[in-house]
């Protein structure tokens, strides 16, 4: 093996093995109580790995006497790139924001679980190990979202987020199953069983439970009442790295598991429905919301509704060159989300007065968001122009990017409202802030070329005008929402959630009173004869019926 190869297959094991190390690390009180100032070298070798990768080194490490499989394609690499890149600048925020906390041992604790899984997801080749590093990725962010014990909407969200949690790991237990029973040769890979897939007799179901699982994380509706209750709920740090970059877990599982080298037009066109409805449900409910965090997570909503739209048509056409396009689009939504989050938290403690610089980046990388022109954004939706079709499927792309525009004008207008009265942000928010955003700017436009982009195209005048004219007409829609704001029907943080819960509860009575009715019938000696009667009516009704 070259040595190049030997530094890919060292990179990528530390992946995993670095945050493991410091896992174990903690152990220690001692070095569990200074564990957040190191959280921001735990994702150094995933960054590595993926430059390496980038740079046309194909990364693999096979130990089936281990039971581990790891490797690295491009897709893979942007998004453990860009993850990785997030994770650790805010690692650098949360060791500010965490000082002098009562719960920051126990919180780097779960920061490092969950970024193991998170970074994992990306590099693991075979089943079992996608499904242990999904979990990691997703359990233990409960201890990110609950950080205050005595805060009941913390309590509240974490309860809401692991049942949703339970419910996308059981489908996707189901799915992984039936993926597996249908590879005859007994084959665990990934690639195996995808591509085993299309003639599998369980080929309905298995996609079926694989899909909801991974629509479960990624928040598509109706799955989606977790996510603004968890990034409202949720301490910055945690929000930031969650939204950018543990919700692409569910990205990155679609990617790998729809069988793109088989055309499933049925299947394919049902995903994009779904994903053009969240994309503009995201929206809708988002603009009734006053919370900034709140906002950002229907704009993720929305945005994660593009991606499965994105994915649904390479599926209908059996595309396999859309897993890339998707890759690259959830790339720049990793490094913009993350970069918003930590901007809410520094206008938390900035006062007004010296608030317009960090008002002016984050407007860029909002509206970014909506495709304006020279951003990251504007290269992510370029880059998914030729799945999505120049059709009905292509205009609703550019309605979603005019909603989007739309969504995160009302977002900065809310942002602005949280501003402090007599502070500036210390430099240890402030600098992982400013450097997310810059990040934000400029790595799109490094990665783009990896993603198959032509950089000339993008800056072409067809192109800037075609990025441009969603975001005017966003801007539009928003000076008009500022007069009606008053009149949107107020809607709680996770509106499906709150009408599930007053359900589940009534049910608690329901239950109750038919417990205290079979006690009472039981009671009642014609009771049992009532009951023999209905059961032979029933059973000569289905003899003779049949």
């Amino acid at each position: 093996m070259s040595g190049t190869g030997t530094l890919g297959t060292a990179l990528l094991v530390a992946t995993l093995a670095v945050p493991l190390a410091l896992l174990l690390a903690c152990l220690s009180r001692r070095l569990r109580n200074n564990m957040p100032a190191l959280l921001v070298l735990a994702p150094l070798p995933g960054l590595a790995a993926a430059l390496l990768a980038l740079g046309g080194m194909p990364l693999a490490f096979d130990q089936p006497q281990l039971g581990i499989s790891l490797a690295l394609d491009v897709p893979g690499a942007l998004l453990l790139g860009v993850a990785a890149l997030l994770w650790s600048v805010t690692g650098a925020y949360a060791f500010t924001d965490l000082r002098g906390k009562t719960n920051a041992a126990r919180f780097s604790v779960c920061w490092l679980l969950t970024l193991t899984g998170s970074l994992g997801v990306f590099i693991v080749a075979d089943l079992l190990g996608f499904y242990l590093f999904f979990a990691l990725a997703s359990l233990p962010a409960y201890g990110l979202i609950v950080h205050d014990d005595d805060d009941p909407a913390a309590r509240r969200a974490g309860g809401v987020y692991m049942a949703f949690t339970v419910l996308s790991e059981a489908f996707l237990l189901l799915g992984f199953v039936l993926l597996a029973a249908g590879e005859s040769h007994g084959s665990l890979q990934i690639r195996d069983v995808v591509a085993a897939l299309p003639q599998s007799p369980w080929r309905d179901a298995a996609l079926v439970f694989t899909v909801a699982g991974f629509a479960l994380k990624i928040g598509t509706v109706p799955a989606h009442g977790w996510m603004p209750l968890t990034y409202a709920a949720a301490p910055i740090p945690a929000a930031s790295v969650l939204s950018g970059a543990g919700v692409k877990a569910g990205v990155i599982g679609l990617i790998r598991f729809l069988p793109f080298d088989t055309a499933m037009p049925g299947a394919g066109e049902m995903l994009v429905v779904l994903g053009f409805f969240s994309a503009f449900y995201g929206v809708a409910i988002g603009i009734t919301q006053a919370n900034p965090k709140t906002v950002l997570a229907y704009s993720s909503v929305s945005q994660m509704g593009v991606i499965a739209a994105v994915l649904g048509m390479g599926l209908a056409a059996g595309d396999h060159s859309v897993a890339l396009d998707t890759a690259f689009y959830a790339a720049t939504h990793v490094l913009a989300k993350g970069a918003l989050f930590l901007a809410v938290g520094v206008t938390a403690v900035t006062a007004a007065r010296r608030l317009r610089p960090t008002l002016l980046l984050a407007a860029v990388l909002a509206l970014g968001l909506g495709g304006l022109p020279l951003t990251g954004g504007a290269l992510a939706k370029l880059a998914v122009k030729a799945p999505l079709g120049d059709g009905v499927v292509g205009l609703l792309a550019n309605l979603s990017a005019v909603a989007t525009t739309l969504l995160m004008l009302h977002f900065l207008q809310c942002l602005a409202r949280t501003a402090a009265h007599e502070q500036q942000a210390p430099a240890g928010l402030a600098v992982p802030w400013q450097a997310m955003a810059l990040a934000s700017v400029a790595v799109p436009w490094l990665l783009y070329p990896f993603a198959g982009g032509n950089v000339a195209d993008a800056l072409a005048l067809a192109a800037l005008f075609d990025a441009l004219w969603p975001v005017l007409i966003g801007a539009a829609l928003a000076l008009a929402l500022r007069r009606w704001q008053n009149r949107l029907p107020p809607i709680p943080a996770g509106d499906i959630v709150e009408p599930a819960e007053r359900a589940f509860s009534a049910s608690y009575a329901v239950g109750s009173a038919m417990e205290r009715a079979d006690g009472w019938l039981r009671q009642w000696p014609a009771a049992g004869l009532s009951l023999l009667a209905i059961a032979v009516v029933l059973g000569a009704a289905t003899l003779f019926g049949s």
